[in-house]
């Protein structure tokens, strides 16, 4: 059988060593299948089970995405408008004449930044990934200076809202508005914008908007001491574990919740949230998002130039509001090595959840998404 296939490639990939274990969920419409395999950690004995939590990092921008579109289509914001109406700490930001400039060689910006901008990752500031990952050139090394995370969401900002915005209002972009599609930083101002906009913290409007209409209980930026105790060990490059993830660091809310990968969240619950967008935008017979939004998550934005600017990271696919899009299908991965995706053309949905970085890269992620075609 097929699903049998999916089990035994991810359990063959387990007892090779490459991670210590997994929860996959595929799903067409009503018919679900969820394998549990191996354990929570390299020498442990807590067998994975279909109710784990993991740190889904980069999956959370698609859920914030969606909350972001539903504050506009109560008239919260316009995607449209400049964000400076409700950040005004950012009105005064300059651009740099180069990416490697000094942070005083700027020019002024050729537009202000919009929501927009936000949402489809082009306001001009994220990850570099040419030349290299992050060069040390004076405005990467001055966000780590100031403690901003732009890159993965542990250890967390110790920061609240406006301090954060203030201070990254202090630095330059790096392109022009609408110039280039760059990584991360969108979600984390929009996590910002989407607190201003409601006076709730990003936790909150999630819980309202999203957690509490779908049923996503176990969800969140931060877990019940239970439950965070029952997050895998979280392993980087070379398999060593990370310890800024360790379940103690989930008891509290943080400071900055982080839009662009801050929450954990369980394979059921995240099917919730999948289906949501399958289904168009209607939950249990209630319309929650509009077809208009969905279309907006899931169609492209960027231009062919925007998308080979993002090399690996997109990977030649297209970029919606939060998410990959591709020929047939959307989803996003994250970076402790989770990923989902959805074809609406087969009622497709498909999760994988590990903690191991690697498993994006060793083949592991492109074998899970071609074995759950055929399950």
């Amino acid at each position: 059988m097929p699903t049998d296939e999916l089990r035994a490639a991810m359990t063959d990939r387990v007892e090779r060593g490459e991670l210590p274990g997994l929860v996959t969920l595929v799903a067409r419409d009503d018919d679900v299948t969820v394998e549990e395999i191996g354990v929570t950690a390299f020498g442990g004995d807590v067998p994975m089970r279909r109710d784990t939590p993991f740190r889904i990092t980069s999956m959370t921008k698609p859920i914030v995405a969606a909350a972001a579109l539903m504050l506009a289509e109560d008239g919260l914001f316009d995607l449209e408008e400049p964000v400076r109406r409700l950040l005004p700490e950012l009105a005064g930001q300059r651009v740099l004449r180069a990416y490697d400039a000094e942070l005083d060689d700027t020019v002024p910006l050729s537009r202000p930044v919009t929501v927009d901008d936000l949402l489809t990752f082009r306001l001009g500031h994220g990850m570099i990934v040419e030349p290299e990952m992050d060069p040390p050139v004076p405005v990467v090394r001055r966000g780590e200076e100031l403690r901003l995370m732009f890159g993965p969401p542990e250890p967390r900002s110790p920061f609240g809202v406006d301090e954060w915005i203030g201070r990254f209002a202090s630095l330059p972009l790096i392109h022009q508005p609408g110039e280039k599609w760059m990584y991360n930083t969108g979600s984390l101002v929009l996590g910002a914008l989407i607190a201003r906009a409601t006076g709730q913290s990003l936790g909150a409007v999630l819980t309202e908007r999203i957690f509490e209409p779908l049923g996503m209980r176990d969800t969140g930026f931060s877990l019940p001491r239970e439950r965070a105790e029952r997050l895998p060990a979280q392993y980087g490059p070379e398999l060593t574990e990370t310890v800024a993830t360790r379940p103690e660091h989930w008891v509290e809310e943080p400071p900055f919740p982080s839009g662009a990968g801050g929450l954990a969240s369980t394979a059921d619950d995240y099917l919730t949230f999948a289906r949501l967008l399958l289904n168009r935008g209607v939950h249990g017979g209630t319309r929650l998002l509009s077809e208009h939004s969905i279309d907006l998550m899931t169609t492209n934005h960027l231009t062919p130039e925007q998308i080979a600017g993002g090399a690996f990271l997109l990977s030649g696919q297209g970029w919606g509001m939060g998410l990959g899009v591709g020929p047939t299908r959307y989803g996003w991965s994250g970076g402790y090595g989770t990923d989902f995706f959805v074809d609406p053309s087969q009622r497709l949905i498909a999760i994988a959840l590990t903690q191991v970085s690697p498993f994006l890269w060793n083949g592991g992620m492109e074998e899970f998404m071609k074995l759950a075609y055929r399950s």
